[in-house]
């Protein structure tokens, strides 16, 4: 029984997060090819939160509603054009890059300087997953897809990945200390 409920806690949690992911993403700055919107910083905060594996099913569950038509993506669009098209390298990065920052996090600890190195591990990673599509997808150079898809995003992915570091830990320390989520095991 008890499983059960620490089961369901997750999926709602899940569900909570990419919700939040679909809210942030409203927030944007159009640019040309990719916007600058929340979603990263949504992504940065669910993974310091939630950790790799819920961190990536939220993720996974935030790309299936968009994909099946809901507006959640950046822009309020969806469907499985978006993911094809030449931001859908970055939605699949959020993907990834929520796994890889909760995993780095679980292997070291769950404090702000660790938080900081994974959400810039992330940004990363969604940089680079979501450059090579808009490379091919947009039929770029690779000069011209970095500075697409790459530079304008630097300085404030890294005001995000701060932000999603501090705000990620403050609430993941709350809501252990509510007895929502489960403390890291060392």
């Amino acid at each position: 029984m008890k499983m059960d409920r620490d089961r369901l806690r997750m999926i709602i949690q899940c569900g909570v997060f990419a919700a939040i992911t679909g809210i942030f993403a409203q927030i944007e700055i159009p640019l040309p090819l990719v916007p600058i919107s929340g979603q990263t910083l949504a992504v940065g905060l669910t993974a310091t939160i939630l950790g790799s594996r819920y961190g990536a099913f939220a993720l996974i569950g935030y790309t299936a509603i968009g994909a099946a038509g809901l507006p959640v993506f950046a822009g309020m669009s969806g469907g499985a054009h978006v993911l094809v098209g030449p931001t859908g390298g970055y939605i699949f990065g959020f993907i990834a890059a929520a796994y890889v920052t909760g995993l780095i996090l679980e292997k070291t600890s769950f404090t702000l300087p660790m938080a900081m190195v994974a959400n810039l591990v992330g940004m990363v990673v969604t940089l680079i997953l979501g450059t090579i599509q808009l490379k091919f997808v947009a039929d770029l150079g690779w000069s011209q897809a970095m500075a697409a898809g790459v530079y304008p995003f630097l300085v404030g992915g890294v005001i995000k990945a701060a932000l999603a570091s501090w705000l990620g830990i403050v609430v993941r320390n709350r809501l252990v200390q509510a007895r929502l989520i489960k403390p890291a095991v060392a």
